[in-house]
């Protein structure tokens, strides 16, 4: 039934890194991929250094046929680009197959092709018998391979099969390989396996193929990354995965943990320094193209990864940063972070002003006037954990290097309903800038939202910087609920220019007072970036 191919030798220690961002990944809840997006991401992921890159599935929707002739014409640098589909269906002549059909007009270098390994699935899936089965993978692969494309078989629930029915799962990769599969995929689809049962059957494959295998992982019970890195300990040398671990259900395996793991870890060969340098700005991007918000405790491209919060470790991460640091952020593109918070020690003072461009000792006393200040702000209802912004002023006043940018005269909120089901919200404000007067008035989605148009409205003119700052999250935490409509709330503000992220905080028991001190220190923070006022 089968036919046997000239098998290749065991390849070298490198390491093929196969990403499905643009198919697995588009299967996450939540995610959505434009035509112009998968484009974006597929230059990205070529610019980065992936080698294999699966665009989708040819001819399962509109978006995909347009991005395959597309990509016809587009030449990527170093990726081979992937197109997906499965095995033919029964009864059908492999040359007669609609959807294979599709995928051989895409013209892509490499087709992936998905097929059954567990017997349970042969059986219910597809109705068919175990033999009908290799059939339908024998025939498929041979077909691919006859118009000279490179193949990756995908052994759909591979270790769910074996665990099942090891000879039959492992007779269905035998024969992908016989009908000449360049590289034989195992794929944990259900996501429900553990390392030791990966390691065992990688081992028993490496028995049984003579060429390549790769690996395929699901996040369900959060083992996808160290599944992964299992089994090229164990042998697989291509891996599967999508950047910041989109997927289906809980997610695919995350590259952005997978390719430091096996550099760092491993030694192995998969991008060189300059290009994994790059490898937290490629994690934000796809979360910025996939209107995502990143995720800060994300290992090695999160904000939160090389955050130091604790006194004790803040002291010996100014030593030595491998005190505290598995590796350096700088080797991922990601950057040391200190926060100052009641838990800080003058260290966290010192470190932190340095970072933002200021100077404190930490054994001048001002450092602990800081931490004082700092302990009762946050009593008070502050945090600075996650507003930066927030804490440079509060350095600034406490330098006596504060010079206000503007004086405010008094504003007013209005929100109104006229009846028509939608609420109407205005600002107005009074403002001394630069020994001039400025009364604006603006509207808004909701108050807060007037207020900050109406405060840009009036600082613009002078501080032109401003129009380059767009708030890109809001949160309000009620501090003690007990208290009920009166209780105290603090709110966060994110903002960004284009170069920075920054936050910024305010605490009141009127959301509005709250609102206006995050959104004060916001534009402060901007302003003393750059060009300072001249009052």
């Amino acid at each position: 039934m089968t036919r046997n191919k000239k098998q290749k030798t065991k390849s070298s220690s490198r390491v093929a890194l196969y990403d499905t961002t643009l198919r697995d990944g588009g299967q996450a809840e939540g995610i959505t991929f434009s035509v112009a997006d998968k484009l974006k991401i597929t230059r990205a992921l070529d610019d980065f250094g992936i080698d294999y890159i699966e665009g989708g599935w040819p001819g399962s929707n509109p978006k995909d046929r347009e991005y395959f002739a597309t990509m016809k014409k587009t030449r990527l640098k170093k990726a081979k680009l992937a197109a997906f589909t499965m095995t033919k269906r029964k009864r059908v002549k492999v040359s007669e197959d609609s959807i294979l059909a599709e995928v051989v007009q895409a013209r892509t270098p490499v087709v992936t092709v998905f097929g059954k390994s567990w017997d349970f699935h042969v059986k219910e899936a597809l109705n068919a018998t175990p033999e009908e089965n290799l059939c339908l993978i024998n025939d498929t692969v041979a077909y691919l391979k006859d118009l000279k494309r490179e193949v990756v078989y995908d052994a759909e629930h591979f270790f769910d099969g074996w665990k099942n029915n090891p000879e039959y799962a492992l007779k269905t990769i035998e024969v992908a390989e016989r009908a000449g599969a360049d590289c034989v995929v195992l794929c944990d689809t259900n996501g429900g396996f553990v390392p030791y049962d990966i390691a065992t059957a990688c081992d028993q494959v490496r028995g049984v193929l003579k060429g390549n295998f790769g690996i395929h992982t699901h996040n369900d019970s959060e083992l996808a990354v160290a599944n992964s890195v299992m089994a090229v300990r164990h042998g697989a040398v291509h891996v599967q995965g999508t950047i910041n671990g989109f997927g289906e259900r809980c997610g695919n395996a995350n590259l952005c943990s997978i390719i430091p793991v096996l550099r760092f870890k491993l030694g192995l060969d998969v991008l060189n320094d300059s290009k994994l340098a790059q490898l937290t700005q490629l994690s934000r991007y796809v979360d910025e193209l996939t209107n995502q918000q990143p995720d800060d405790r994300r290992p090695f491209v999160g904000r939160s990864a090389f955050t130091h919060k604790a006194g004790v470790h803040t002291h010996a991460v100014a030593k030595d940063p491998t005190t505290y640091e598995h590796i350096k952020p700088e080797q991922v593109g990601n950057r040391r972070r200190i926060l100052v918070t009641d838990q800080a020690g003058t260290t966290n003072v010192e470190v932190k002003a340095r970072e933002l461009g200021m100077k404190i000792k930490r054994k001048d006393p001002l450092a602990r006037k800081v931490i004082q200040t700092v302990n009762q702000l946050e009593k008070d209802g502050y945090q600075f954990e996650g507003a930066e912004g927030s804490f440079k002023v509060l350095l600034a006043k406490a330098m006596g290097k504060y010079k206000p940018f503007f004086d405010l005269e008094g504003f007013r909120v209005i929100v109104e309903n006229r009846g028509q089901g939608e609420l109407y919200s205005e600002a107005t404000i009074k403002l001394q800038v630069k020994g001039k007067m400025e009364h604006t008035a603006a509207e808004g989605d909701g108050p807060v939202d007037a207020l900050d148009n109406a405060l840009r409205k009036a600082l613009e003119k002078f501080y032109p910087q401003l129009g380059e700052v767009r708030l890109t999250d809001f949160k309000v935490r009620i501090l003690d609920s007990t208290d009920g409509t009166a209780a105290r709330v603090r709110v966060l503000i994110e903002s960004d220019d284009g170069q920075e992220r920054w936050g910024t905080v305010g605490a009141s028991e009127n959301i509005i007072e709250a609102s206006w001190e995050a959104l004060v220190d916001s534009i402060e923070y901007k302003l003393m970036k750059g060009k300072k006022s001249k009052r």
